[in-house]
């Protein structure tokens, strides 16, 4: 069996607290809606919480074999973010923390970009 690098261990970190924080925010969406439209939150919440599991799972399977298209479709991550960012979408009002997830969901899918392209040789 080959040693994951450290790029993929990192990597694969980074998006794991990325998919931990869209699960979190999905847990607490479902369960303590904050608005007057709580059917509307629970189902936000309730999709969050898939994103956050799923992605999770790639990043934690797939990601660390070094899949590429688990790569690509990670790239979903800095894309929602900044989605969220630019049009000043909720969770939040100070959205640091989407930039905080901007630059981790990149870091961890930049750090071992250059592993993902040579894999094919094996």
């Amino acid at each position: 069996m080959r040693r994951e690098s450290v790029s993929v261990r990192v990597g694969g970190g980074c998006l794991v607290v990325v998919s931990a924080g869209i699960l979190g925010f999905g847990l607490v969406t479902a369960l303590v809606p904050t608005s007057g439209d709580a059917l509307l939150y629970r189902a936000d919440g309730l999709a969050s919480i898939g994103v956050g599991l799923f992605g999770g799972l790639i990043a934690v399977l797939p990601f660390r074999r070094l899949e590429r298209w688990a790569w690509f479709a990670l790239w979903f991550y800095p894309l929602f973010w900044a989605a969220h960012l630019i049009f000043s979408l909720p969770p939040g009002k100070d959205h640091i923390h989407q930039v905080v997830f901007i630059v981790l969901s990149l870091a961890g899918l930049l750090a071992p970009a250059r592993e993902f392209f040579a894999a094919r040789a094996r």
